[in-house]
């Protein structure tokens, strides 16, 4: 039998989150790669760093499948003295093919906010917004109300480690009961939380004022807040997005996840 081709491969992933789902001003889909290559082994990770790359390389990858893209904003040159022109030559020289899928992994089924929520542990969840059409979020409710610092701790035994933890605002004894999430940046949704309501909204990259504003508003009630971190809250999504896969695809085509923790921070003092 043939091997799985790289337009075969591509066919797959985007009858999981296809193009037609990413907001307006993502930059999705196959980035490097020639649609009549082979795909024997698939790898999975979050960022498509230079050390991602290498990883995929030295487990002989054809294709690396990234939720964040590498030419999200225009760039002028790919010479190997930036680190965006290495990332291209190195791809292209070891002959693995980029596929990145952004906000329209964020919107599926069984995407991005879809693996938070289910972590979470919430039941009934619901989308939190709809922005260009699409679900943005999750809200939902837990089994059974927990403290905000019990919540917390499910939050972070749920996730990676990642060196800057877990950040929550407010009280700890307060009981939850209804939670939002969003995976990745989600300080642009808090209308939509606070329309919900949520007791707590679980997102990450939460800026200073967005954050104290939203806080100002709730009086120090709900919706508390936890910042589970950009690269972890999204991270989850890659064990949901490797089952889906494999279910599409033959199976001697091998699907691996990126080990490799790409949030930026080294640690925490």
């Amino acid at each position: 039998m043939s091997p799985l081709t790289l337009a075969e491969a591509v066919a797959a992933i985007e009858q999981l989150y296809p193009l037609a789902t990413a907001q307006s001003w993502d930059r999705v889909g196959l980035v490097t790669g020639d649609p009549t290559q082979p795909v024997r082994r698939i790898h999975l990770a979050v960022d498509p760093t230079l050390a991602v790359i290498d990883e995929a390389r030295d487990l002989g990858a054809d294709l690396l499948l990234t939720h964040h893209p590498l030419l999200l904003r225009g760039v002028h040159s790919v010479a190997t003295t930036f680190a965006k022109g290495a990332s291209v030559t190195h791809l292209i020289v070891a002959d693995i093919a980029l596929y990145v899928a952004h906000t329209n992994a964020d919107v599926a089924v069984r995407g991005v906010s879809a693996a938070l929520a289910d972590a979470c542990g919430l039941v009934g969840a619901t989308p939190l917004a709809i922005e260009e059409g699409q679900p943005m979020g999750r809200v939902g409710d837990l089994g059974q109300p927990l403290t905000l610092g019990e919540f917390a701790a499910r939050v972070a035994d749920a996730l990676p480690r990642a060196p800057g933890g877990i950040r929550v605002s407010g009280d700890p004894a307060a009981l939850i009961g209804r939670v939002a999430v969003l995976g990745g940046a989600g300080d642009g949704l808090f209308g939509a939380v606070r329309a919900s309501g949520a007791d707590v909204y679980v997102t990450a990259d939460l800026r200073h004022h967005p954050a104290l504003e939203a806080r100002e508003e709730a009086r120090g009630g709900p919706p508390y807040l936890i910042d589970a971190g950009h690269w972890a809250s999204e991270s989850l999504w890659l064990r949901y997005a490797a089952a889906d896969l494999a279910a599409r695809l033959p199976d001697d085509v091998e699907i691996h996840l990126s080990s490799i923790c790409t949030d930026p921070w080294s640690f925490v003092i």
